[in-house]
């Protein structure tokens, strides 16, 4: 699938990356450039995969939409696919898929608001990607712990009013909001910069693939992020 083939190669440019900034002063010369041309093909690839999911998106998806739900999860996975692209996009590149992963979150946000409660597990998705958006691509680390913990808040305060089939989903999210809170403040800090989609250990759940998504329990207590 599509979401498949993009989170496979989105976890192999960020090792590559990883690597190349660990190791790149161990490696040879040749080494280092068969690397380089690696990443690059992985990239390449990404553009093609992403670019072609977008335009799904654009021509039919999205204007075809016929609930707010659905709308709303479109939106979200135009924004997903523009922030992948800015995660290794550099120069006019990044800062155009930056400003349309912005653009697409934004509007998501606006259909949010139409009617959906807070514990919508996509509305809480889409809050945990835009908030991993500004602190990865855009490192608005402030701006990404505020977002992150109005959402956290905001279904806390009505989690007594959820539905039982929507639990699991909504407090598994709720618990990858809590930790980004906790480790993004946790390094402000200790006076770390932010840290690229390579190194971060943010939490992520895309319903459309590339989840890393801890094995616990989900929300084991209900306590608010410190």
């Amino acid at each position: 699938s599509f979401s498949n083939a993009v989170g496979q190669r989105r976890a192999a440019w960020r090792a590559l990356k990883s690597f190349e900034e660990r190791g790149e002063a161990r490696d040879s010369a040749e080494e280092a450039a068969w690397r380089r041309s690696y990443r690059g093909r992985v990239e390449q690839e990404l553009r093609q995969i992403c670019g072609t999911i977008l335009g799904l998106l654009g021509s039919n998806l999205i204007p075809n939409a016929s609930t707010t739900t659905a709308k709303l999860s479109y939106l979200k996975m135009k924004g997903d696919y523009h922030r992948y692209l800015a995660e290794f996009e550099e120069g006019d590149a990044k800062a155009q898929a930056g400003e349309m992963a912005r653009a697409a979150y934004a509007d998501a946000w606006s259909v949010a608001d139409l009617g959906l409660p807070a514990t919508d597990p996509i509305r809480l998705g889409t809050a945990l990607s835009h908030a991993t958006f500004r602190y990865e691509v855009l490192s608005d680390r402030d701006g990404a712990i505020r977002a992150a913990r109005a959402a956290f808040e905001g279904a806390l305060a009505e989690l007594d009013n959820l539905a039982e089939d929507s639990y699991k989903d909504t407090t598994l999210i709720m618990q990858l909001l809590r930790d980004n809170i906790n480790l993004w403040t946790g390094e402000m800090a200790s006076g770390q910069e932010p840290l690229g989609p390579e190194t971060s250990g943010s939490k992520r759940y895309d319903q459309h693939g590339d989840s890393k998504v801890p094995h616990s329990d989900p929300l084991l207590d209900q306590a608010a992020p410190q």
